[in-house]
């Protein structure tokens, strides 16, 4: 088989299985693993593919679903980068924090930490800190809600945001890669982040890592303004050393 031949099967499985590994691709077609990674490289060079160390997913850009789904997935991870976060926070803090179920996962530990004030559009984040300390004070931007995910969103949002500085922006995507940045599905969501992250000195992005290495619809940052990242102990090695490159600190 040619290798023009194989890299267009190879596509049409990526495309049909979501992802795939190297050794799986090289048992079909009968090939080395070198010759596979190869076929990789091209068609992640050609935006065909993202390659991921050992293999490779569907560089079809992601979608999300309501906020109800994702919170049942991956809850440990999520509660164990929560307290990750906390150890990023100091007593006294101010936060901008945006809708996420790895946001409202992370409300437990964030609870802890005296004197916080949190700015956020989540409405579940807001009703949870609120009510876990008297000295937590939290300010519920307001605007359009949105029932799926219960946060508020539109320009009422954006425009309240400008008055507000914080020392820590946390941020969840629904991608991120070291090339692109940070990203997420929404527009509104793309919009109230990148405004969220203009008026504070850090951001810290909280995704695991079944986010990383993909690609969402609208750009949040470059990987360059994103101070530190927390996801799980399964980010690849390859991810971790292109964000070193660009300055990112990684927590897992």
């Amino acid at each position: 088989m040619k290798p023009r031949e194989r890299r267009l099967q190879i596509e049409t499985i990526i495309q049909h299985e979501g992802s795939v590994s190297v050794e799986t691709l090289a048992d079909r077609f009968r090939v080395s693993t070198e010759t596979i990674r190869r076929d990789l490289v091209h068609l992640a060079e050609a935006g065909r593919v993202m390659k991921f160390h050992g293999g490779a997913r569907s560089a079809r850009l992601l979608t999300e679903p309501s906020m109800t789904v994702r919170a049942a997935t991956a809850g440990e991870e999520k509660l164990r980068i929560g307290r990750r976060l906390a150890d990023a926070i100091d007593p006294g803090a101010t936060l901008f924090i945006d809708t996420g179920s790895t946001t409202l996962a992370a409300a437990p530990a964030l609870a802890e930490i005296p004197g916080l004030t949190v700015i956020t559009n989540s409405c579940n984040l807001a009703d949870t800190l609120s009510r876990a300390r008297a000295d937590m004070a939290v300010h519920l931007l307001g605007g359009l809600y949105r029932a799926e995910n219960a946060q508020t969103v539109g320009p009422s949002v954006l425009s309240q945001i400008d008055h507000y500085q914080a020392d820590h922006c946390v941020l969840t995507v629904a991608a991120l890669s070291a090339e692109i940045g940070a990203m997420d599905a929404s527009h509104d969501e793309a919009q109230i982040a990148r405004a969220m992250l203009g008026n504070a000195q850090n951001l810290i992005v909280l995704a695991d890592s079944s986010k990383l290495e993909r690609r969402a619809a609208f750009t949040v940052c470059r990987s360059e303004r994103i101070d530190l990242l927390i996801t799980d102990d399964r980010v690849a090695s390859e991810t971790r050393s292109r964000l070193a490159e660009r300055n990112v600190r990684v927590w897992t």
